[in-house]
């Protein structure tokens, strides 16, 4: 079995790649497992040095626009063979807002590209689409429910969201049609994420714990009480994977599926910080408000219900303590302070 995976350089997409490296096999819509004989990793950078010298992986470097264009001298990203497609390559939703064009050409040419590239293949390969909750939105003429749940009505309020939503649409779209199969996931706001921190809105979700672990003072550009559904690395993982050996009749319809959350405030973070690493951590968060930030992430919804995610054996993480100490198991290089039992 060959896999697919876009943006495959990047922190998601290489977590990805070696957890199924590791295990080895995957269950393709409900089948029997088969091996993971190739896993082609696509992105502008080439992949991390410990996933070339797995001899089952091939990197494909270059801007996914240029490396999707039809009738190209050399091989497609999508190689003919190719089962599976995590398609996770993406320009972030700081970035969108701040360069529409960006967004549009990194998102939404690129979506398209994709599955024209898929239709091309002729052997309707699954497409595992992430999408975000971003496609969710409040505004005041238009205020979300109280709790979103998978079959409530997107209302994007940032180019980010919007398209993705695009996204989801052309997915089902082209599923229906029969040139895919369509696995459209709405991923969760990703924390703890290792590494720097990147052109997202959402960024700080990470950075205010994994700098302080650090002993590094880091920003936290909203109030305490601002509320966000997380999920760990981990369960974002398993909630992609499971997604792609999901039956047709365990998967249900076309239209996306949120996976769990962990619904908790930006302050309870901070809290839960305080007691795996104590006051010297929390003390090292910067509570200076930028409104740009607030902004965006005001209209994102804290409160989801993902019923198709739980029938799927999906489930949300136990706490954000927990989270924190699961960072810490992982990177222990990047955690230079003490930590409590």
């Amino acid at each position: 079995m060959n896999i697919v995976i876009t943006g495959g350089a990047g922190f998601l997409g290489a977590r990805l790649a070696r957890t199924l490296l590791q295990q080895g096999q995957l269950s393709l819509a409900g089948a029997a497992p088969q091996p993971i004989t190739r896993l082609t990793l696509v992105d502008r950078a080439a992949p991390a040095a410990d996933l070339m010298a797995d001899a089952r992986v091939a990197a494909v470097v270059g801007d996914l626009n240029e490396l999707l264009k039809p009738n190209r001298a050399q091989a497609s990203a999508i190689p003919s063979d190719a089962a599976i497609i995590f398609h996770l390559a993406a320009a972030v939703s700081g970035e969108c807002e701040a360069d529409f064009d960006l967004g549009m050409r990194s998102n939404l040419d690129v979506t398209r590209a994709l599955l024209e590239a898929c239709r091309a293949l002729g052997s309707a390969p699954t497409v595992v689409f992430a999408s975000s909750l971003a496609v969710f939105g409040d505004s005041p003429g238009q205020p979300a429910p109280p709790v979103l749940t998978d079959m409530t009505l997107p209302t994007p309020q940032t180019s980010y969201g919007v398209q993705k939503f695009i996204g989801e649409q052309l997915m089902a779209d082209y599923g229906r049609k029969g040139f895919i199969r369509a696995r459209n996931v709405r991923l969760m706001t990703v924390s703890v994420r290792p590494g720097k921190p990147n052109g997202a809105a959402s960024s700080f979700f990470s950075g205010m714990i994994r700098e302080p672990l650090a002993g590094v003072k880091a920003p936290c550009p909203v109030p305490p009480d601002t509320a966000v559904a997380l999920s760990s690395p981990g369960r974002t993982i398993k909630g992609l994977i499971r997604a792609a050996e999901a039956s047709d009749a365990d998967w249900g319809p076309r239209t996306a599926i949120n996976l769990p959350a962990l619904t908790t405030t930006v302050g309870e973070m901070a809290a839960a910080l305080e007691r795996v690493a104590g006051k010297a951590a929390s003390a090292l968060i910067d509570w200076t408000p930028d409104p740009v930030i607030r902004r965006i992430v005001a209209t994102w919804p804290a409160n989801v219900n993902a019923a198709r995610a739980r029938e799927l054996g999906l489930l949300p993480d136990d706490s954000f303590e927990a989270i924190i100490r699961e960072y810490a198991r992982e990177n222990p290089q990047a955690v230079t302070l003490a930590l409590r039992p």
